[in-house]
């Protein structure tokens, strides 16, 4: 019996170079990232920079995209990307996302689009009201046209990405149904720990986000996150050190349910063992918000460290880093060209690569005028 063909495991995700990325997007999935890199579980491995989805809402402001897309690429690297392990491209070079975006148009409704809660949520962020982009609110068929033209299985996101996922599944779907089967329905990676799912801001709202202004960046330097952390939102309760505090829904005792490890305790904050003798002390009473907050400062400085130090070498050097995007973006382009062929063949509009096709067809006109040749033959025999 023949072995059956085994499936490709790809791994993709990506990023909107809107700016630096900062601590939420590591905890959420830069972090997984990385480990994932480093077990060697999948055959294929891809980081797109999203330029392209960048512009929905920033067409008016080209600079501000184009900048961050080597802030993003510098991310990257300094947080421990491997790109001779994975393949890091920018998405508006690869013009299969586009061709596929406009084909994945035709096999989703408006309304859909419309109830997916992660468009609805950013639309209301922004405050687009009646003005909406097009490009905006059509950004789910982008992002699955980023994710399936890969042959991706698995998309590891933030929690917040969950309903993009679950569109793209739909639109392959409809795909292979409507046509023939050509891609792959991923699947989302979630962050292991549950409150690095969704970090909040530091300002105690419920998501950090670059343009609310309320994140502490990877680049960002210690004397940085120092004040940024000693300003942040805490219990409103907690009033002074002797009162009893909660820690559910604390923005501090998130990120540290995230960041805090026994070793950081050990070295930074040896009263206590582990996180868990520190929220039953601070909830009990006798602990203040400014001590806790130093021991945050110091287990981010502490993880932050060594992103900080790479992340200078390679800003010595910017012209290797766009080397590296070009390489990996010749080696997406491959991928995606490959795919396509397939899905073009599957939909039929394959015109010109699809040789049977012209030949099936040049026989079929063939027969036609042998049957008009012969008919005409015999209206002509008939006459006689």
């Amino acid at each position: 019996m023949e072995e059956e063909k085994k499936i490709p495991q790809v791994m993709l995700t990506g990023d909107r170079p809107t700016g630096r990325l900062h601590i939420g997007h590591y905890v959420g999935s830069l972090r997984r990232r990385v480990e994932l890199q480093n077990e060697g579980k999948f055959d294929e491995m891809y980081i797109m920079i999203a330029d392209t989805q960048a512009l929905t809402d920033n067409a008016g402001n080209i600079q501000k995209v184009e900048n961050n897309v080597i802030e993003v690429a510098l991310d990257y690297l300094s947080a421990g990307i491997d790109p001779s392990k994975v393949t890091i491209f920018v998405q508006s070079r690869i013009p299969e996302l586009f061709e596929f975006t406009c084909y994945f148009m035709d096999l989703v409704t408006l309304s859909r689009l419309e109830r997916n809660p992660t468009v609805k949520s950013e639309l209301a962020m922004r405050g687009f009201d009646e003005s909406i982009p097009v490009g905006f609110l059509t950004y789910p068929i982008s992002q699955a046209a980023d994710i399936l033209m890969f042959g991706t299985t698995i998309v590891p996101v933030g929690e917040d990405q969950a309903p993009m996922i679950e569109q793209a599944t739909e639109i392959a779907h409809k795909f292979n149904s409507t046509y023939k089967p050509v891609f792959l329905e991923p699947k989302i990676m979630l962050p292991e720990n549950e409150s690095a799912r969704r970090l909040p801001g530091t300002d105690g709202k419920a998501k950090m986000s670059k343009s609310l202004g309320n994140c502490i960046y990877l680049s960002d330097d210690e004397a940085t996150v120092n004040k940024k952390v000693m300003s942040m939102f805490t219990d409103p309760t907690h009033l002074r050190p002797e009162d009893p505090g909660h820690t559910k829904d604390n923005p501090v005792f998130i990120y540290l349910e995230a960041f805090a490890t026994d070793d950081h305790f050990a070295r930074f904050y040896p009263e206590f063992k582990n996180l868990d003798e520190l929220k039953a002390a601070y909830e009990h009473g006798g602990i203040g918000d400014v001590k806790v907050k130093k021991f945050l400062c110091a287990v981010l400085n502490d993880v932050l460290d060594p992103i900080r130090s790479k992340r200078h070498e390679l800003e010595k050097d910017i012209a290797s880093v766009y080397r590296i995007l070009e390489e990996g973006t010749k080696r997406a382009q491959e991928k995606a060209h490959y795919i396509a062929l397939r899905a073009r063949r599957a939909m039929g509009v394959d015109y010109f690569e699809n040789h049977k096709l012209i030949e099936k067809q040049q026989k079929a006109y063939n027969k036609a005028h042998e049957q008009e040749k012969a008919y005409a033959e015999y209206l002509a025999k008939q006459k006689k």
